[in-house]
């Protein structure tokens, strides 16, 4: 079969299995396995022990089930409660006070957690009804739930920055000191524009009225809610910027830490450990089933010289690499809006890659582009897996209309935010090089 044809055939088929439902594990790997053994017979099918192998040989997934873990203990920690008294006393009586802080507890747990659904749910419980109770408009304080949790998989640590590292073959501790930059200028957008908006529109965040607001020498002790974050940030991401530990090790860490931070804050029961283990086996499972499939899918593609045939395709055009980085940029988007992040890159990463190194460009820089395009997915209907998060946990009277309006304008900074790091690829590039270049 010609490389013309089986790009056609094979992207054609998994296009048609995922619009009629099947499940993406199936999809992605039932092609893969049926093209294999037509084109090669049995021997063919051996593509699924060599590939499944290889990925339960890889050290570096084995971090997957230690964020995830991590993840699940700290949404029940009772940190983010904590840290929203805090942000509550001191940004109160700012107007959209409480939704930049909603935003700074988000980049915080970013930096804890590794996925978006911990922030999400978590300030989706504790912070949307208390600004939907105080007069704040339902789509700035459900957009800034929204956005601040989908900051979890751009600031390190990050499950889909190990996936995209193990894909692309590049290290994960260089795409975790990548993400830093990037994650604080989108929380950062993301805070001048609630600050902007709730400026001229004060009836959309009001400050806290005098009577409810804390005096500032009283908020002295509640800065102890910080001592928790702070050091597990520190042993995961200091350990790993370091050298003192691999991201995996480091993962373990992190994982301990969260569950010492539970049991501190007298909220470890065995209904909890139970709960959080199940849940944990059950994503990784999800993640590692796609991760499977898609090797199964990437490698029967690459057999056929897929790879290669979009690459000299794509560079016979004679058009600027600018606009076939863009270009790539826009079709990511639109995946976004449709699949799974996972699928998204195990499917395009062995494509996208060969023709970016061919360009010239680093694929360091072009994975962080990569994550803030599956953070835009996470926002993005239909398939915007945060959007659902934060419907089934909303208040009566929240509408999915409302959560479908409330993400317009930070999937626009997303936007913004992503052609800013386009444009200074240093934003991305200078603290790998700082610490690993030591």
């Amino acid at each position: 079969m010609s490389p013309e044809l089986a790009t056609l055939a094979l992207f054609g088929s998994m296009f048609v299995l995922v619009m009629l439902g099947l499940p993406l594990a199936f999809a992605i790997g039932g092609v893969g396995l049926t093209f294999a053994y037509f084109l090669w017979g049995f021997d063919g099918t051996k593509i699924v022990a060599i590939q499944s192998l290889g990925i339960m040989r890889s050290t570096i997934l084995l971090a997957l089930p230690l964020f995830i873990l991590m993840a699940n203990f700290l949404r029940e920690s009772g940190i983010a409660d904590d840290l929203y008294e805090l942000m509550y006393g001191l940004l109160g009586r700012v107007r959209g006070g409480l939704a930049v802080g909603t935003v700074g507890i988000c980049t915080i747990f970013a930096a804890m957690a590794g996925i978006s659904g911990a922030a999400t749910v978590t300030m989706g419980l504790i912070a949307l009804p208390s600004m939907l109770k105080r007069g704040y408009g339902k789509t700035l304080a459900i957009g800034s739930i929204c956005a601040g949790g989908a900051l979890g998989i751009l600031i390190p640590p990050s499950v889909v920055m190990i996936i995209y590292g193990v894909m692309a073959k590049v290290s994960v501790g260089r795409l975790f000191a990548g993400g830093v930059f990037p994650g604080l200028l989108l929380a950062t957008l993301f805070i001048i524009y609630i600050l902007i908006r709730a400026h001229f529109n004060p009836e959309l965040g009001p400050s806290l009225p005098p009577e409810e607001r804390v005096p500032l020498r009283k908020m002295l002790p509640k800065f102890k809610a910080l001592i928790f974050p702070m050091a597990i940030v520190f042993a995961v991401l200091g350990s790993i910027f370091t050298g003192i530990a691999t991201p995996t090790e480091a993962a373990a860490v992190g994982a301990f830490s969260a569950i010492i931070s539970t049991a501190l804050s007298r909220k470890l029961k065995w209904s909890l450990v139970r709960e959080a283990s199940t849940e944990t086996l059950r994503l990784t499972a999800m993640i590692l089933w796609i991760v499977i499939a898609a090797s199964w899918f990437s490698a029967t593609y690459s057999a056929v010289g897929g790879p290669q045939f979009v690459s000299q395709f794509i560079q016979s055009l004679g058009v600027s690499r600018w606009i076939v980085l863009i270009g790539i940029q826009f079709l990511l988007i639109i995946l976004g809006m449709v699949m799974e992040t996972t699928g998204i890159i195990m499917i395009t990463v062995p494509v996208f890659l060969p023709l970016i190194k061919a360009f010239g460009f680093d694929p360091l820089w072009f994975g962080i582009l990569f994550v803030v395009n599956m953070e835009m997915g996470l926002l993005t209907p239909p398939f915007g897996v945060n959007l659902f998060y934060l419907k089934g946990i909303v208040p009566k009277g929240v509408s999915m209309g409302d959560v479908y309006r409330s993400i317009i304008p930070f999937v626009l900074l997303q936007l913004v935010g992503l052609i800013i790091i386009m444009i200074f690829p240093q934003i991305a590039t200078f603290l790998p090089d700082f610490i690993f270049s030591r």
